[in-house]
């Protein structure tokens, strides 16, 4: 029986992975590794070339993807403020949120917004339950304050 898991295959895999490693970690960089790994996945398709080829091939690919197309990707995905119109900031800002857990002053937790889960950080300690007003946003991390309450 032939073996199926030639260079090409292992290096196509080895990009799958990190492309889905990209979902798990956003950060916009194991993206390009894992483009990297399928340059060098085809490159081994068309050619036989030894590992030390290969890993020169990937490195290359990788870092120049990363180099060329990060910023970009960055600006138009990633970057909600800096829309024409300011109308995603508008949707944002000001609006309540509810805490789904406790969570420490600039630790990460949980808050729902409009159905959804959402990451969010606090200057301040936060109360599962607790009303919240988003005071900004990065990506997809909220920054929440408590909301303040008027005693009379």
């Amino acid at each position: 029986m032939e073996n199926i898991f030639t260079n090409g295959v292992l290096w196509f895999l080895a990009g799958l992975l990190l492309l889905l490693g990209e979902l798990v970690m956003p950060g916009l960089v194991l993206i390009f590794f894992g483009l990297g790994a399928w340059v060098t996945a085809l490159a081994c398709l068309f050619f036989d070339i030894g590992i030390n080829v290969q890993l020169a091939i990937f490195l290359a690919s990788s870092i120049i993807s990363l180099a060329l197309l990060r910023k970009a990707i960055r600006e138009k995905y990633m970057n909600f403020r800096q829309g024409p119109s300011g109308d995603l900031e508008d949707d944002y800002i000001g609006q309540t949120v509810t805490a789904l857990q406790d969570f420490g002053a600039n630790t990460p937790g949980k808050v729902s917004f409009r159905g959804s889960n959402w990451e969010a950080v606090s200057s301040s300690p936060v109360t599962k339950g607790q009303t919240l007003v988003i005071t900004g946003f990065k990506s997809i991390r909220l920054t929440v304050e408590p909301l303040k309450t008027e005693v009379s």
